[in-house]
């Protein structure tokens, strides 16, 4: 087992770095633990995926994040971060995964699939990512599915049902469209979401107005078949014909992981898991959260650009509480 470590970070995404690099300045000893590889939900992103926001806005470290373009893609900013990991010589650990986290005094026993570690603090900055918002309709498990969207090539010439109306599902159904694919929009509601790119919603309902992308507002599907699917329609459920669905619905935190290791999170929506906002720190003592896995479901609540902040307020709070705890051994002795 590994020497005592002060502050152990669980996810190396953009904020589990700047958490990194805050620890390091301040001359704690540390560790990132990733399950995937360096930023591993920007890898996972689309692969010609623009970012919503600027490059100077995805800055850590107070390291200048220099684009060509005012709002950087996805290779850009997949260089950027392993560069900031490179330069601050962070101690990061990757494809190893956290499996369970022990309590005992004031340390903390943390078993990954590959070692155990003892650490005095823990960061989880894991994202929300990882687990998709499921359909949970008959023939969701089928191959043609799929809740991840990497690459428009794939879909030329097929018939493309895209479940959402988000960034990610607009940008799928007209990038796939662009590729040849007869592409279908099913959306719940009755319009395009409102958080759409500034600059890509005159594009998509362009094409939804000139009938070159097709739309059913206030429906969603009912079953997947290998060559259809059924969509329940104001005016009733159809039938068509299709090769592969995008169920582009949005993602959340991992809540059971949250809970195995002992963070309180309420069964109801929004699911903000406890902590306190002024520490970060969560139920357990010593046990901190940073990024966008603070908000719970509102996934749109925390960006890198307004949480790049919780990793110097977990690591001053983390060095006041050593500094009280020192003071307290001083007194008894």
């Amino acid at each position: 087992m590994d020497n005592h470590i002060d502050v152990l970070i669980i996810g190396a995404g953009p904020i589990g770095i700047t958490c990194g690099i805050a620890a390091k300045k301040a001359n704690l000893s540390h560790l990132i633990i990733e399950k995937g590889c360096l930023v591993n939900s920007l890898y996972n992103y689309p692969l010609n995926m623009t970012f919503f926001s600027s490059s100077e806005r995805l800055e850590i470290g107070d390291t200048p994040f220099v684009t060509t373009l005012p709002k950087p893609k996805r290779a850009e900013a997949l260089e950027y971060y392993r560069r900031i990991n490179e330069k601050f010589d962070l101690n990061t650990q990757l494809f190893e995964e956290v499996i369970e986290i022990k309590k005992e005094a004031d340390l903390f026993i943390v078993i990954t699939n590959k070692k155990q570690y003892m650490a005095r603090s823990i960061v989880v900055a894991t994202g929300f990512y990882d687990v998709p918002m499921l359909l949970d309709i008959p023939g969701e498990h089928l191959p043609k599915v799929t809740h991840y969207y990497k690459d428009p090539h794939y879909y030329a010439n097929q018939r493309v049902i895209v479940v959402g109306a988000s960034n990610s599902s607009i940008d799928a159904a007209l990038e796939t469209y662009r590729k040849g694919a007869k592409v279908t929009l099913v959306i719940r509601g009755s319009e395009i979401g409102p958080r759409v790119k500034y600059w890509v919603r005159p594009d998509i309902e362009n094409r939804i107005a000139l009938g070159e992308i097709d739309v059913y507002y206030q429906s969603q599907l009912t079953e997947i078949k290998d060559d259809y699917v059924t969509i329940f329609t104001p005016q009733g459920p159809i039938e068509l014909e299709n090769d592969f669905v995008l169920a582009l619905t949005g993602y959340r935190p991992n809540f059971d992981f949250l809970r195995r290791i002992g963070i309180d999170v309420p069964t109801e929506p929004p699911m903000i898991p406890t902590h306190n906002p002024e520490t970060m720190e969560t139920n357990i003592a010593g046990l901190y959260l940073a990024g966008v896995v603070c908000g719970g479901l509102n996934t749109h609540l925390w960006f890198i650009e307004n949480s790049r902040v919780h990793a110097d307020i977990i690591i001053q709070h983390i060095l006041e509480r050593m500094s009280s705890c020192c003071a307290n051994l001083e007194e008894k002795s």
